[in-house]
């Protein structure tokens, strides 16, 4: 078990450097939370609705912002954030606080620590997590036994080859000596324009601040992955894998593996790997009779008639959304009270298959 004097060296991190660090100010739409709604990820990968005893989330690793569009996404339900810094836990309290943001509980811990979060959850998030602990795999376990049966956790974890170069620099930084941003801008200052690291920085948004340099370049613990490793990892926690939500990712588990096999054979990647994985996941709904279709509840005041133009909705499970116009919100809107599958026409049923894919609408059994 990871204990709090192996985790110091990344808690002191986080001391020093909170992230991410957004504008306290900054606003998201509900719209654009519409992939981290519990209700809808739950009919997604079980069929059904979630059961009272699941409607909880937690966020192992919160840092300073991701309360507050969580909290967005599933108003009244109960949200833990855990994380081992008291700076981000400040942050991501007050960010939640100036927005009027009621539902979360703040904890300082380790993920490890049981007695931090008792009881499960019905939807766990791991974002840029798992790769900072000691053991990424202990870690891992520790979520998945505290998911209830049906429930999904959320990973996002360093590829190998999406991050080669960010680890190299971070590797000469630490024989360096090199532990700071001050320290760091000064040797990027003296870089030969056109270098490898002049070019990285000067591509990368996050080396434009002090947090976000020291969260890629000056991490004192980072693993990175190749998707058999992340595979095996999460079959030994005892999951499933469930959705790749990462750029360009396929809809079937399967041939999304065989894609990322193919890129890492010729030593490329879509960016860093983000996956759903799930313990006990009962699959989707069939799509018989007894089906009832309704809107994901992100997408409530989107629909609304009083919409004017097209609507673009951020994509958050890697591939494009579908842009909503007048007549597109009309079909949706149609679905804000539950509608029986067997009752929808044939090319309404083609188009619900396509928003069920997309998230916005949810397909389950009553």
């Amino acid at each position: 078990m990871l204990q709090w004097g192996m985790a110091d060296d990344v808690r002191t991190h986080y001391e020093r450097y909170p992230y991410p660090r957004y504008p306290l100010l900054a606003s998201l739409r509900r719209c654009d939370t519409y992939a981290l709604n519990l209700t809808a990820l739950w009919a997604c990968f079980n069929g059904t609705l979630p059961p009272r005893d699941a409607q909880r989330i937690l966020i192992a690793g919160c840092g300073g912002f991701s309360p507050y569009p969580f909290s967005l996404a599933n108003s009244g339900i109960p949200i833990t954030a855990l994380d081992l810094s008291d700076r981000n836990l400040r942050r991501a309290r007050l960010h939640c606080l100036l927005h009027g943001r009621t539902n979360v509980a703040f904890c300082r811990g380790d993920l490890l620590d049981v007695p931090q979060t008792d009881g499960h959850f019905g939807l766990i998030d791991a974002y840029g997590v798992l790769h900072h602990l000691e053991d990424p795999l202990a870690g891992l376990k520790a979520l998945a036994g505290r998911l209830a049966p049906g429930g999904m956790v959320r990973l996002m974890v360093y590829s190998r080859h999406a991050r080669r170069e960010e680890e190299s620099i971070r590797r000469a930084f630490r024989l360096l000596g090199i532990t700071d941003p001050v320290a760091a801008r000064r040797l990027i200052g003296r870089a030969k324009p056109g270098s490898r690291l002049r070019r990285f920085v000067e591509a990368s948004h996050e080396a434009s601040y002090d947090s976000g340099l020291a969260d890629a370049l000056l991490h004192p613990r980072v693993h990175t992955f190749r998707i058999g490793g992340l595979l095996e990892m999460v079959r030994q926690s005892g999951l499933k894998p469930l959705l790749f939500a990462h750029h360009g990712a396929l809809e079937s588990v399967e041939r999304e593996v065989e894609r990322l096999t193919a890129m890492e054979a010729t030593r490329h990647a879509p960016g860093n790997f983000v996956l759903y994985a799930g313990r006990n996941v009962g699959g989707p709904c069939p799509n018989d009779q007894d089906a009832l279709v309704m809107l994901n509840p992100c997408l409530a005041r989107t629909v609304t008639p009083f919409s004017l133009g097209d609507v673009r909705i951020a994509p958050r499970l890697g591939v494009p959304t579908p842009v909503l116009g007048r007549l597109e919100r009309s079909f949706l809107r149609s679905f804000r009270q539950p509608r029986p599958w067997g009752a929808l026409s044939a090319p309404d049923r083609a188009a619900v298959q396509s928003y069920r894919s997309a998230l916005f609408l949810m397909q389950f059994r009553p």
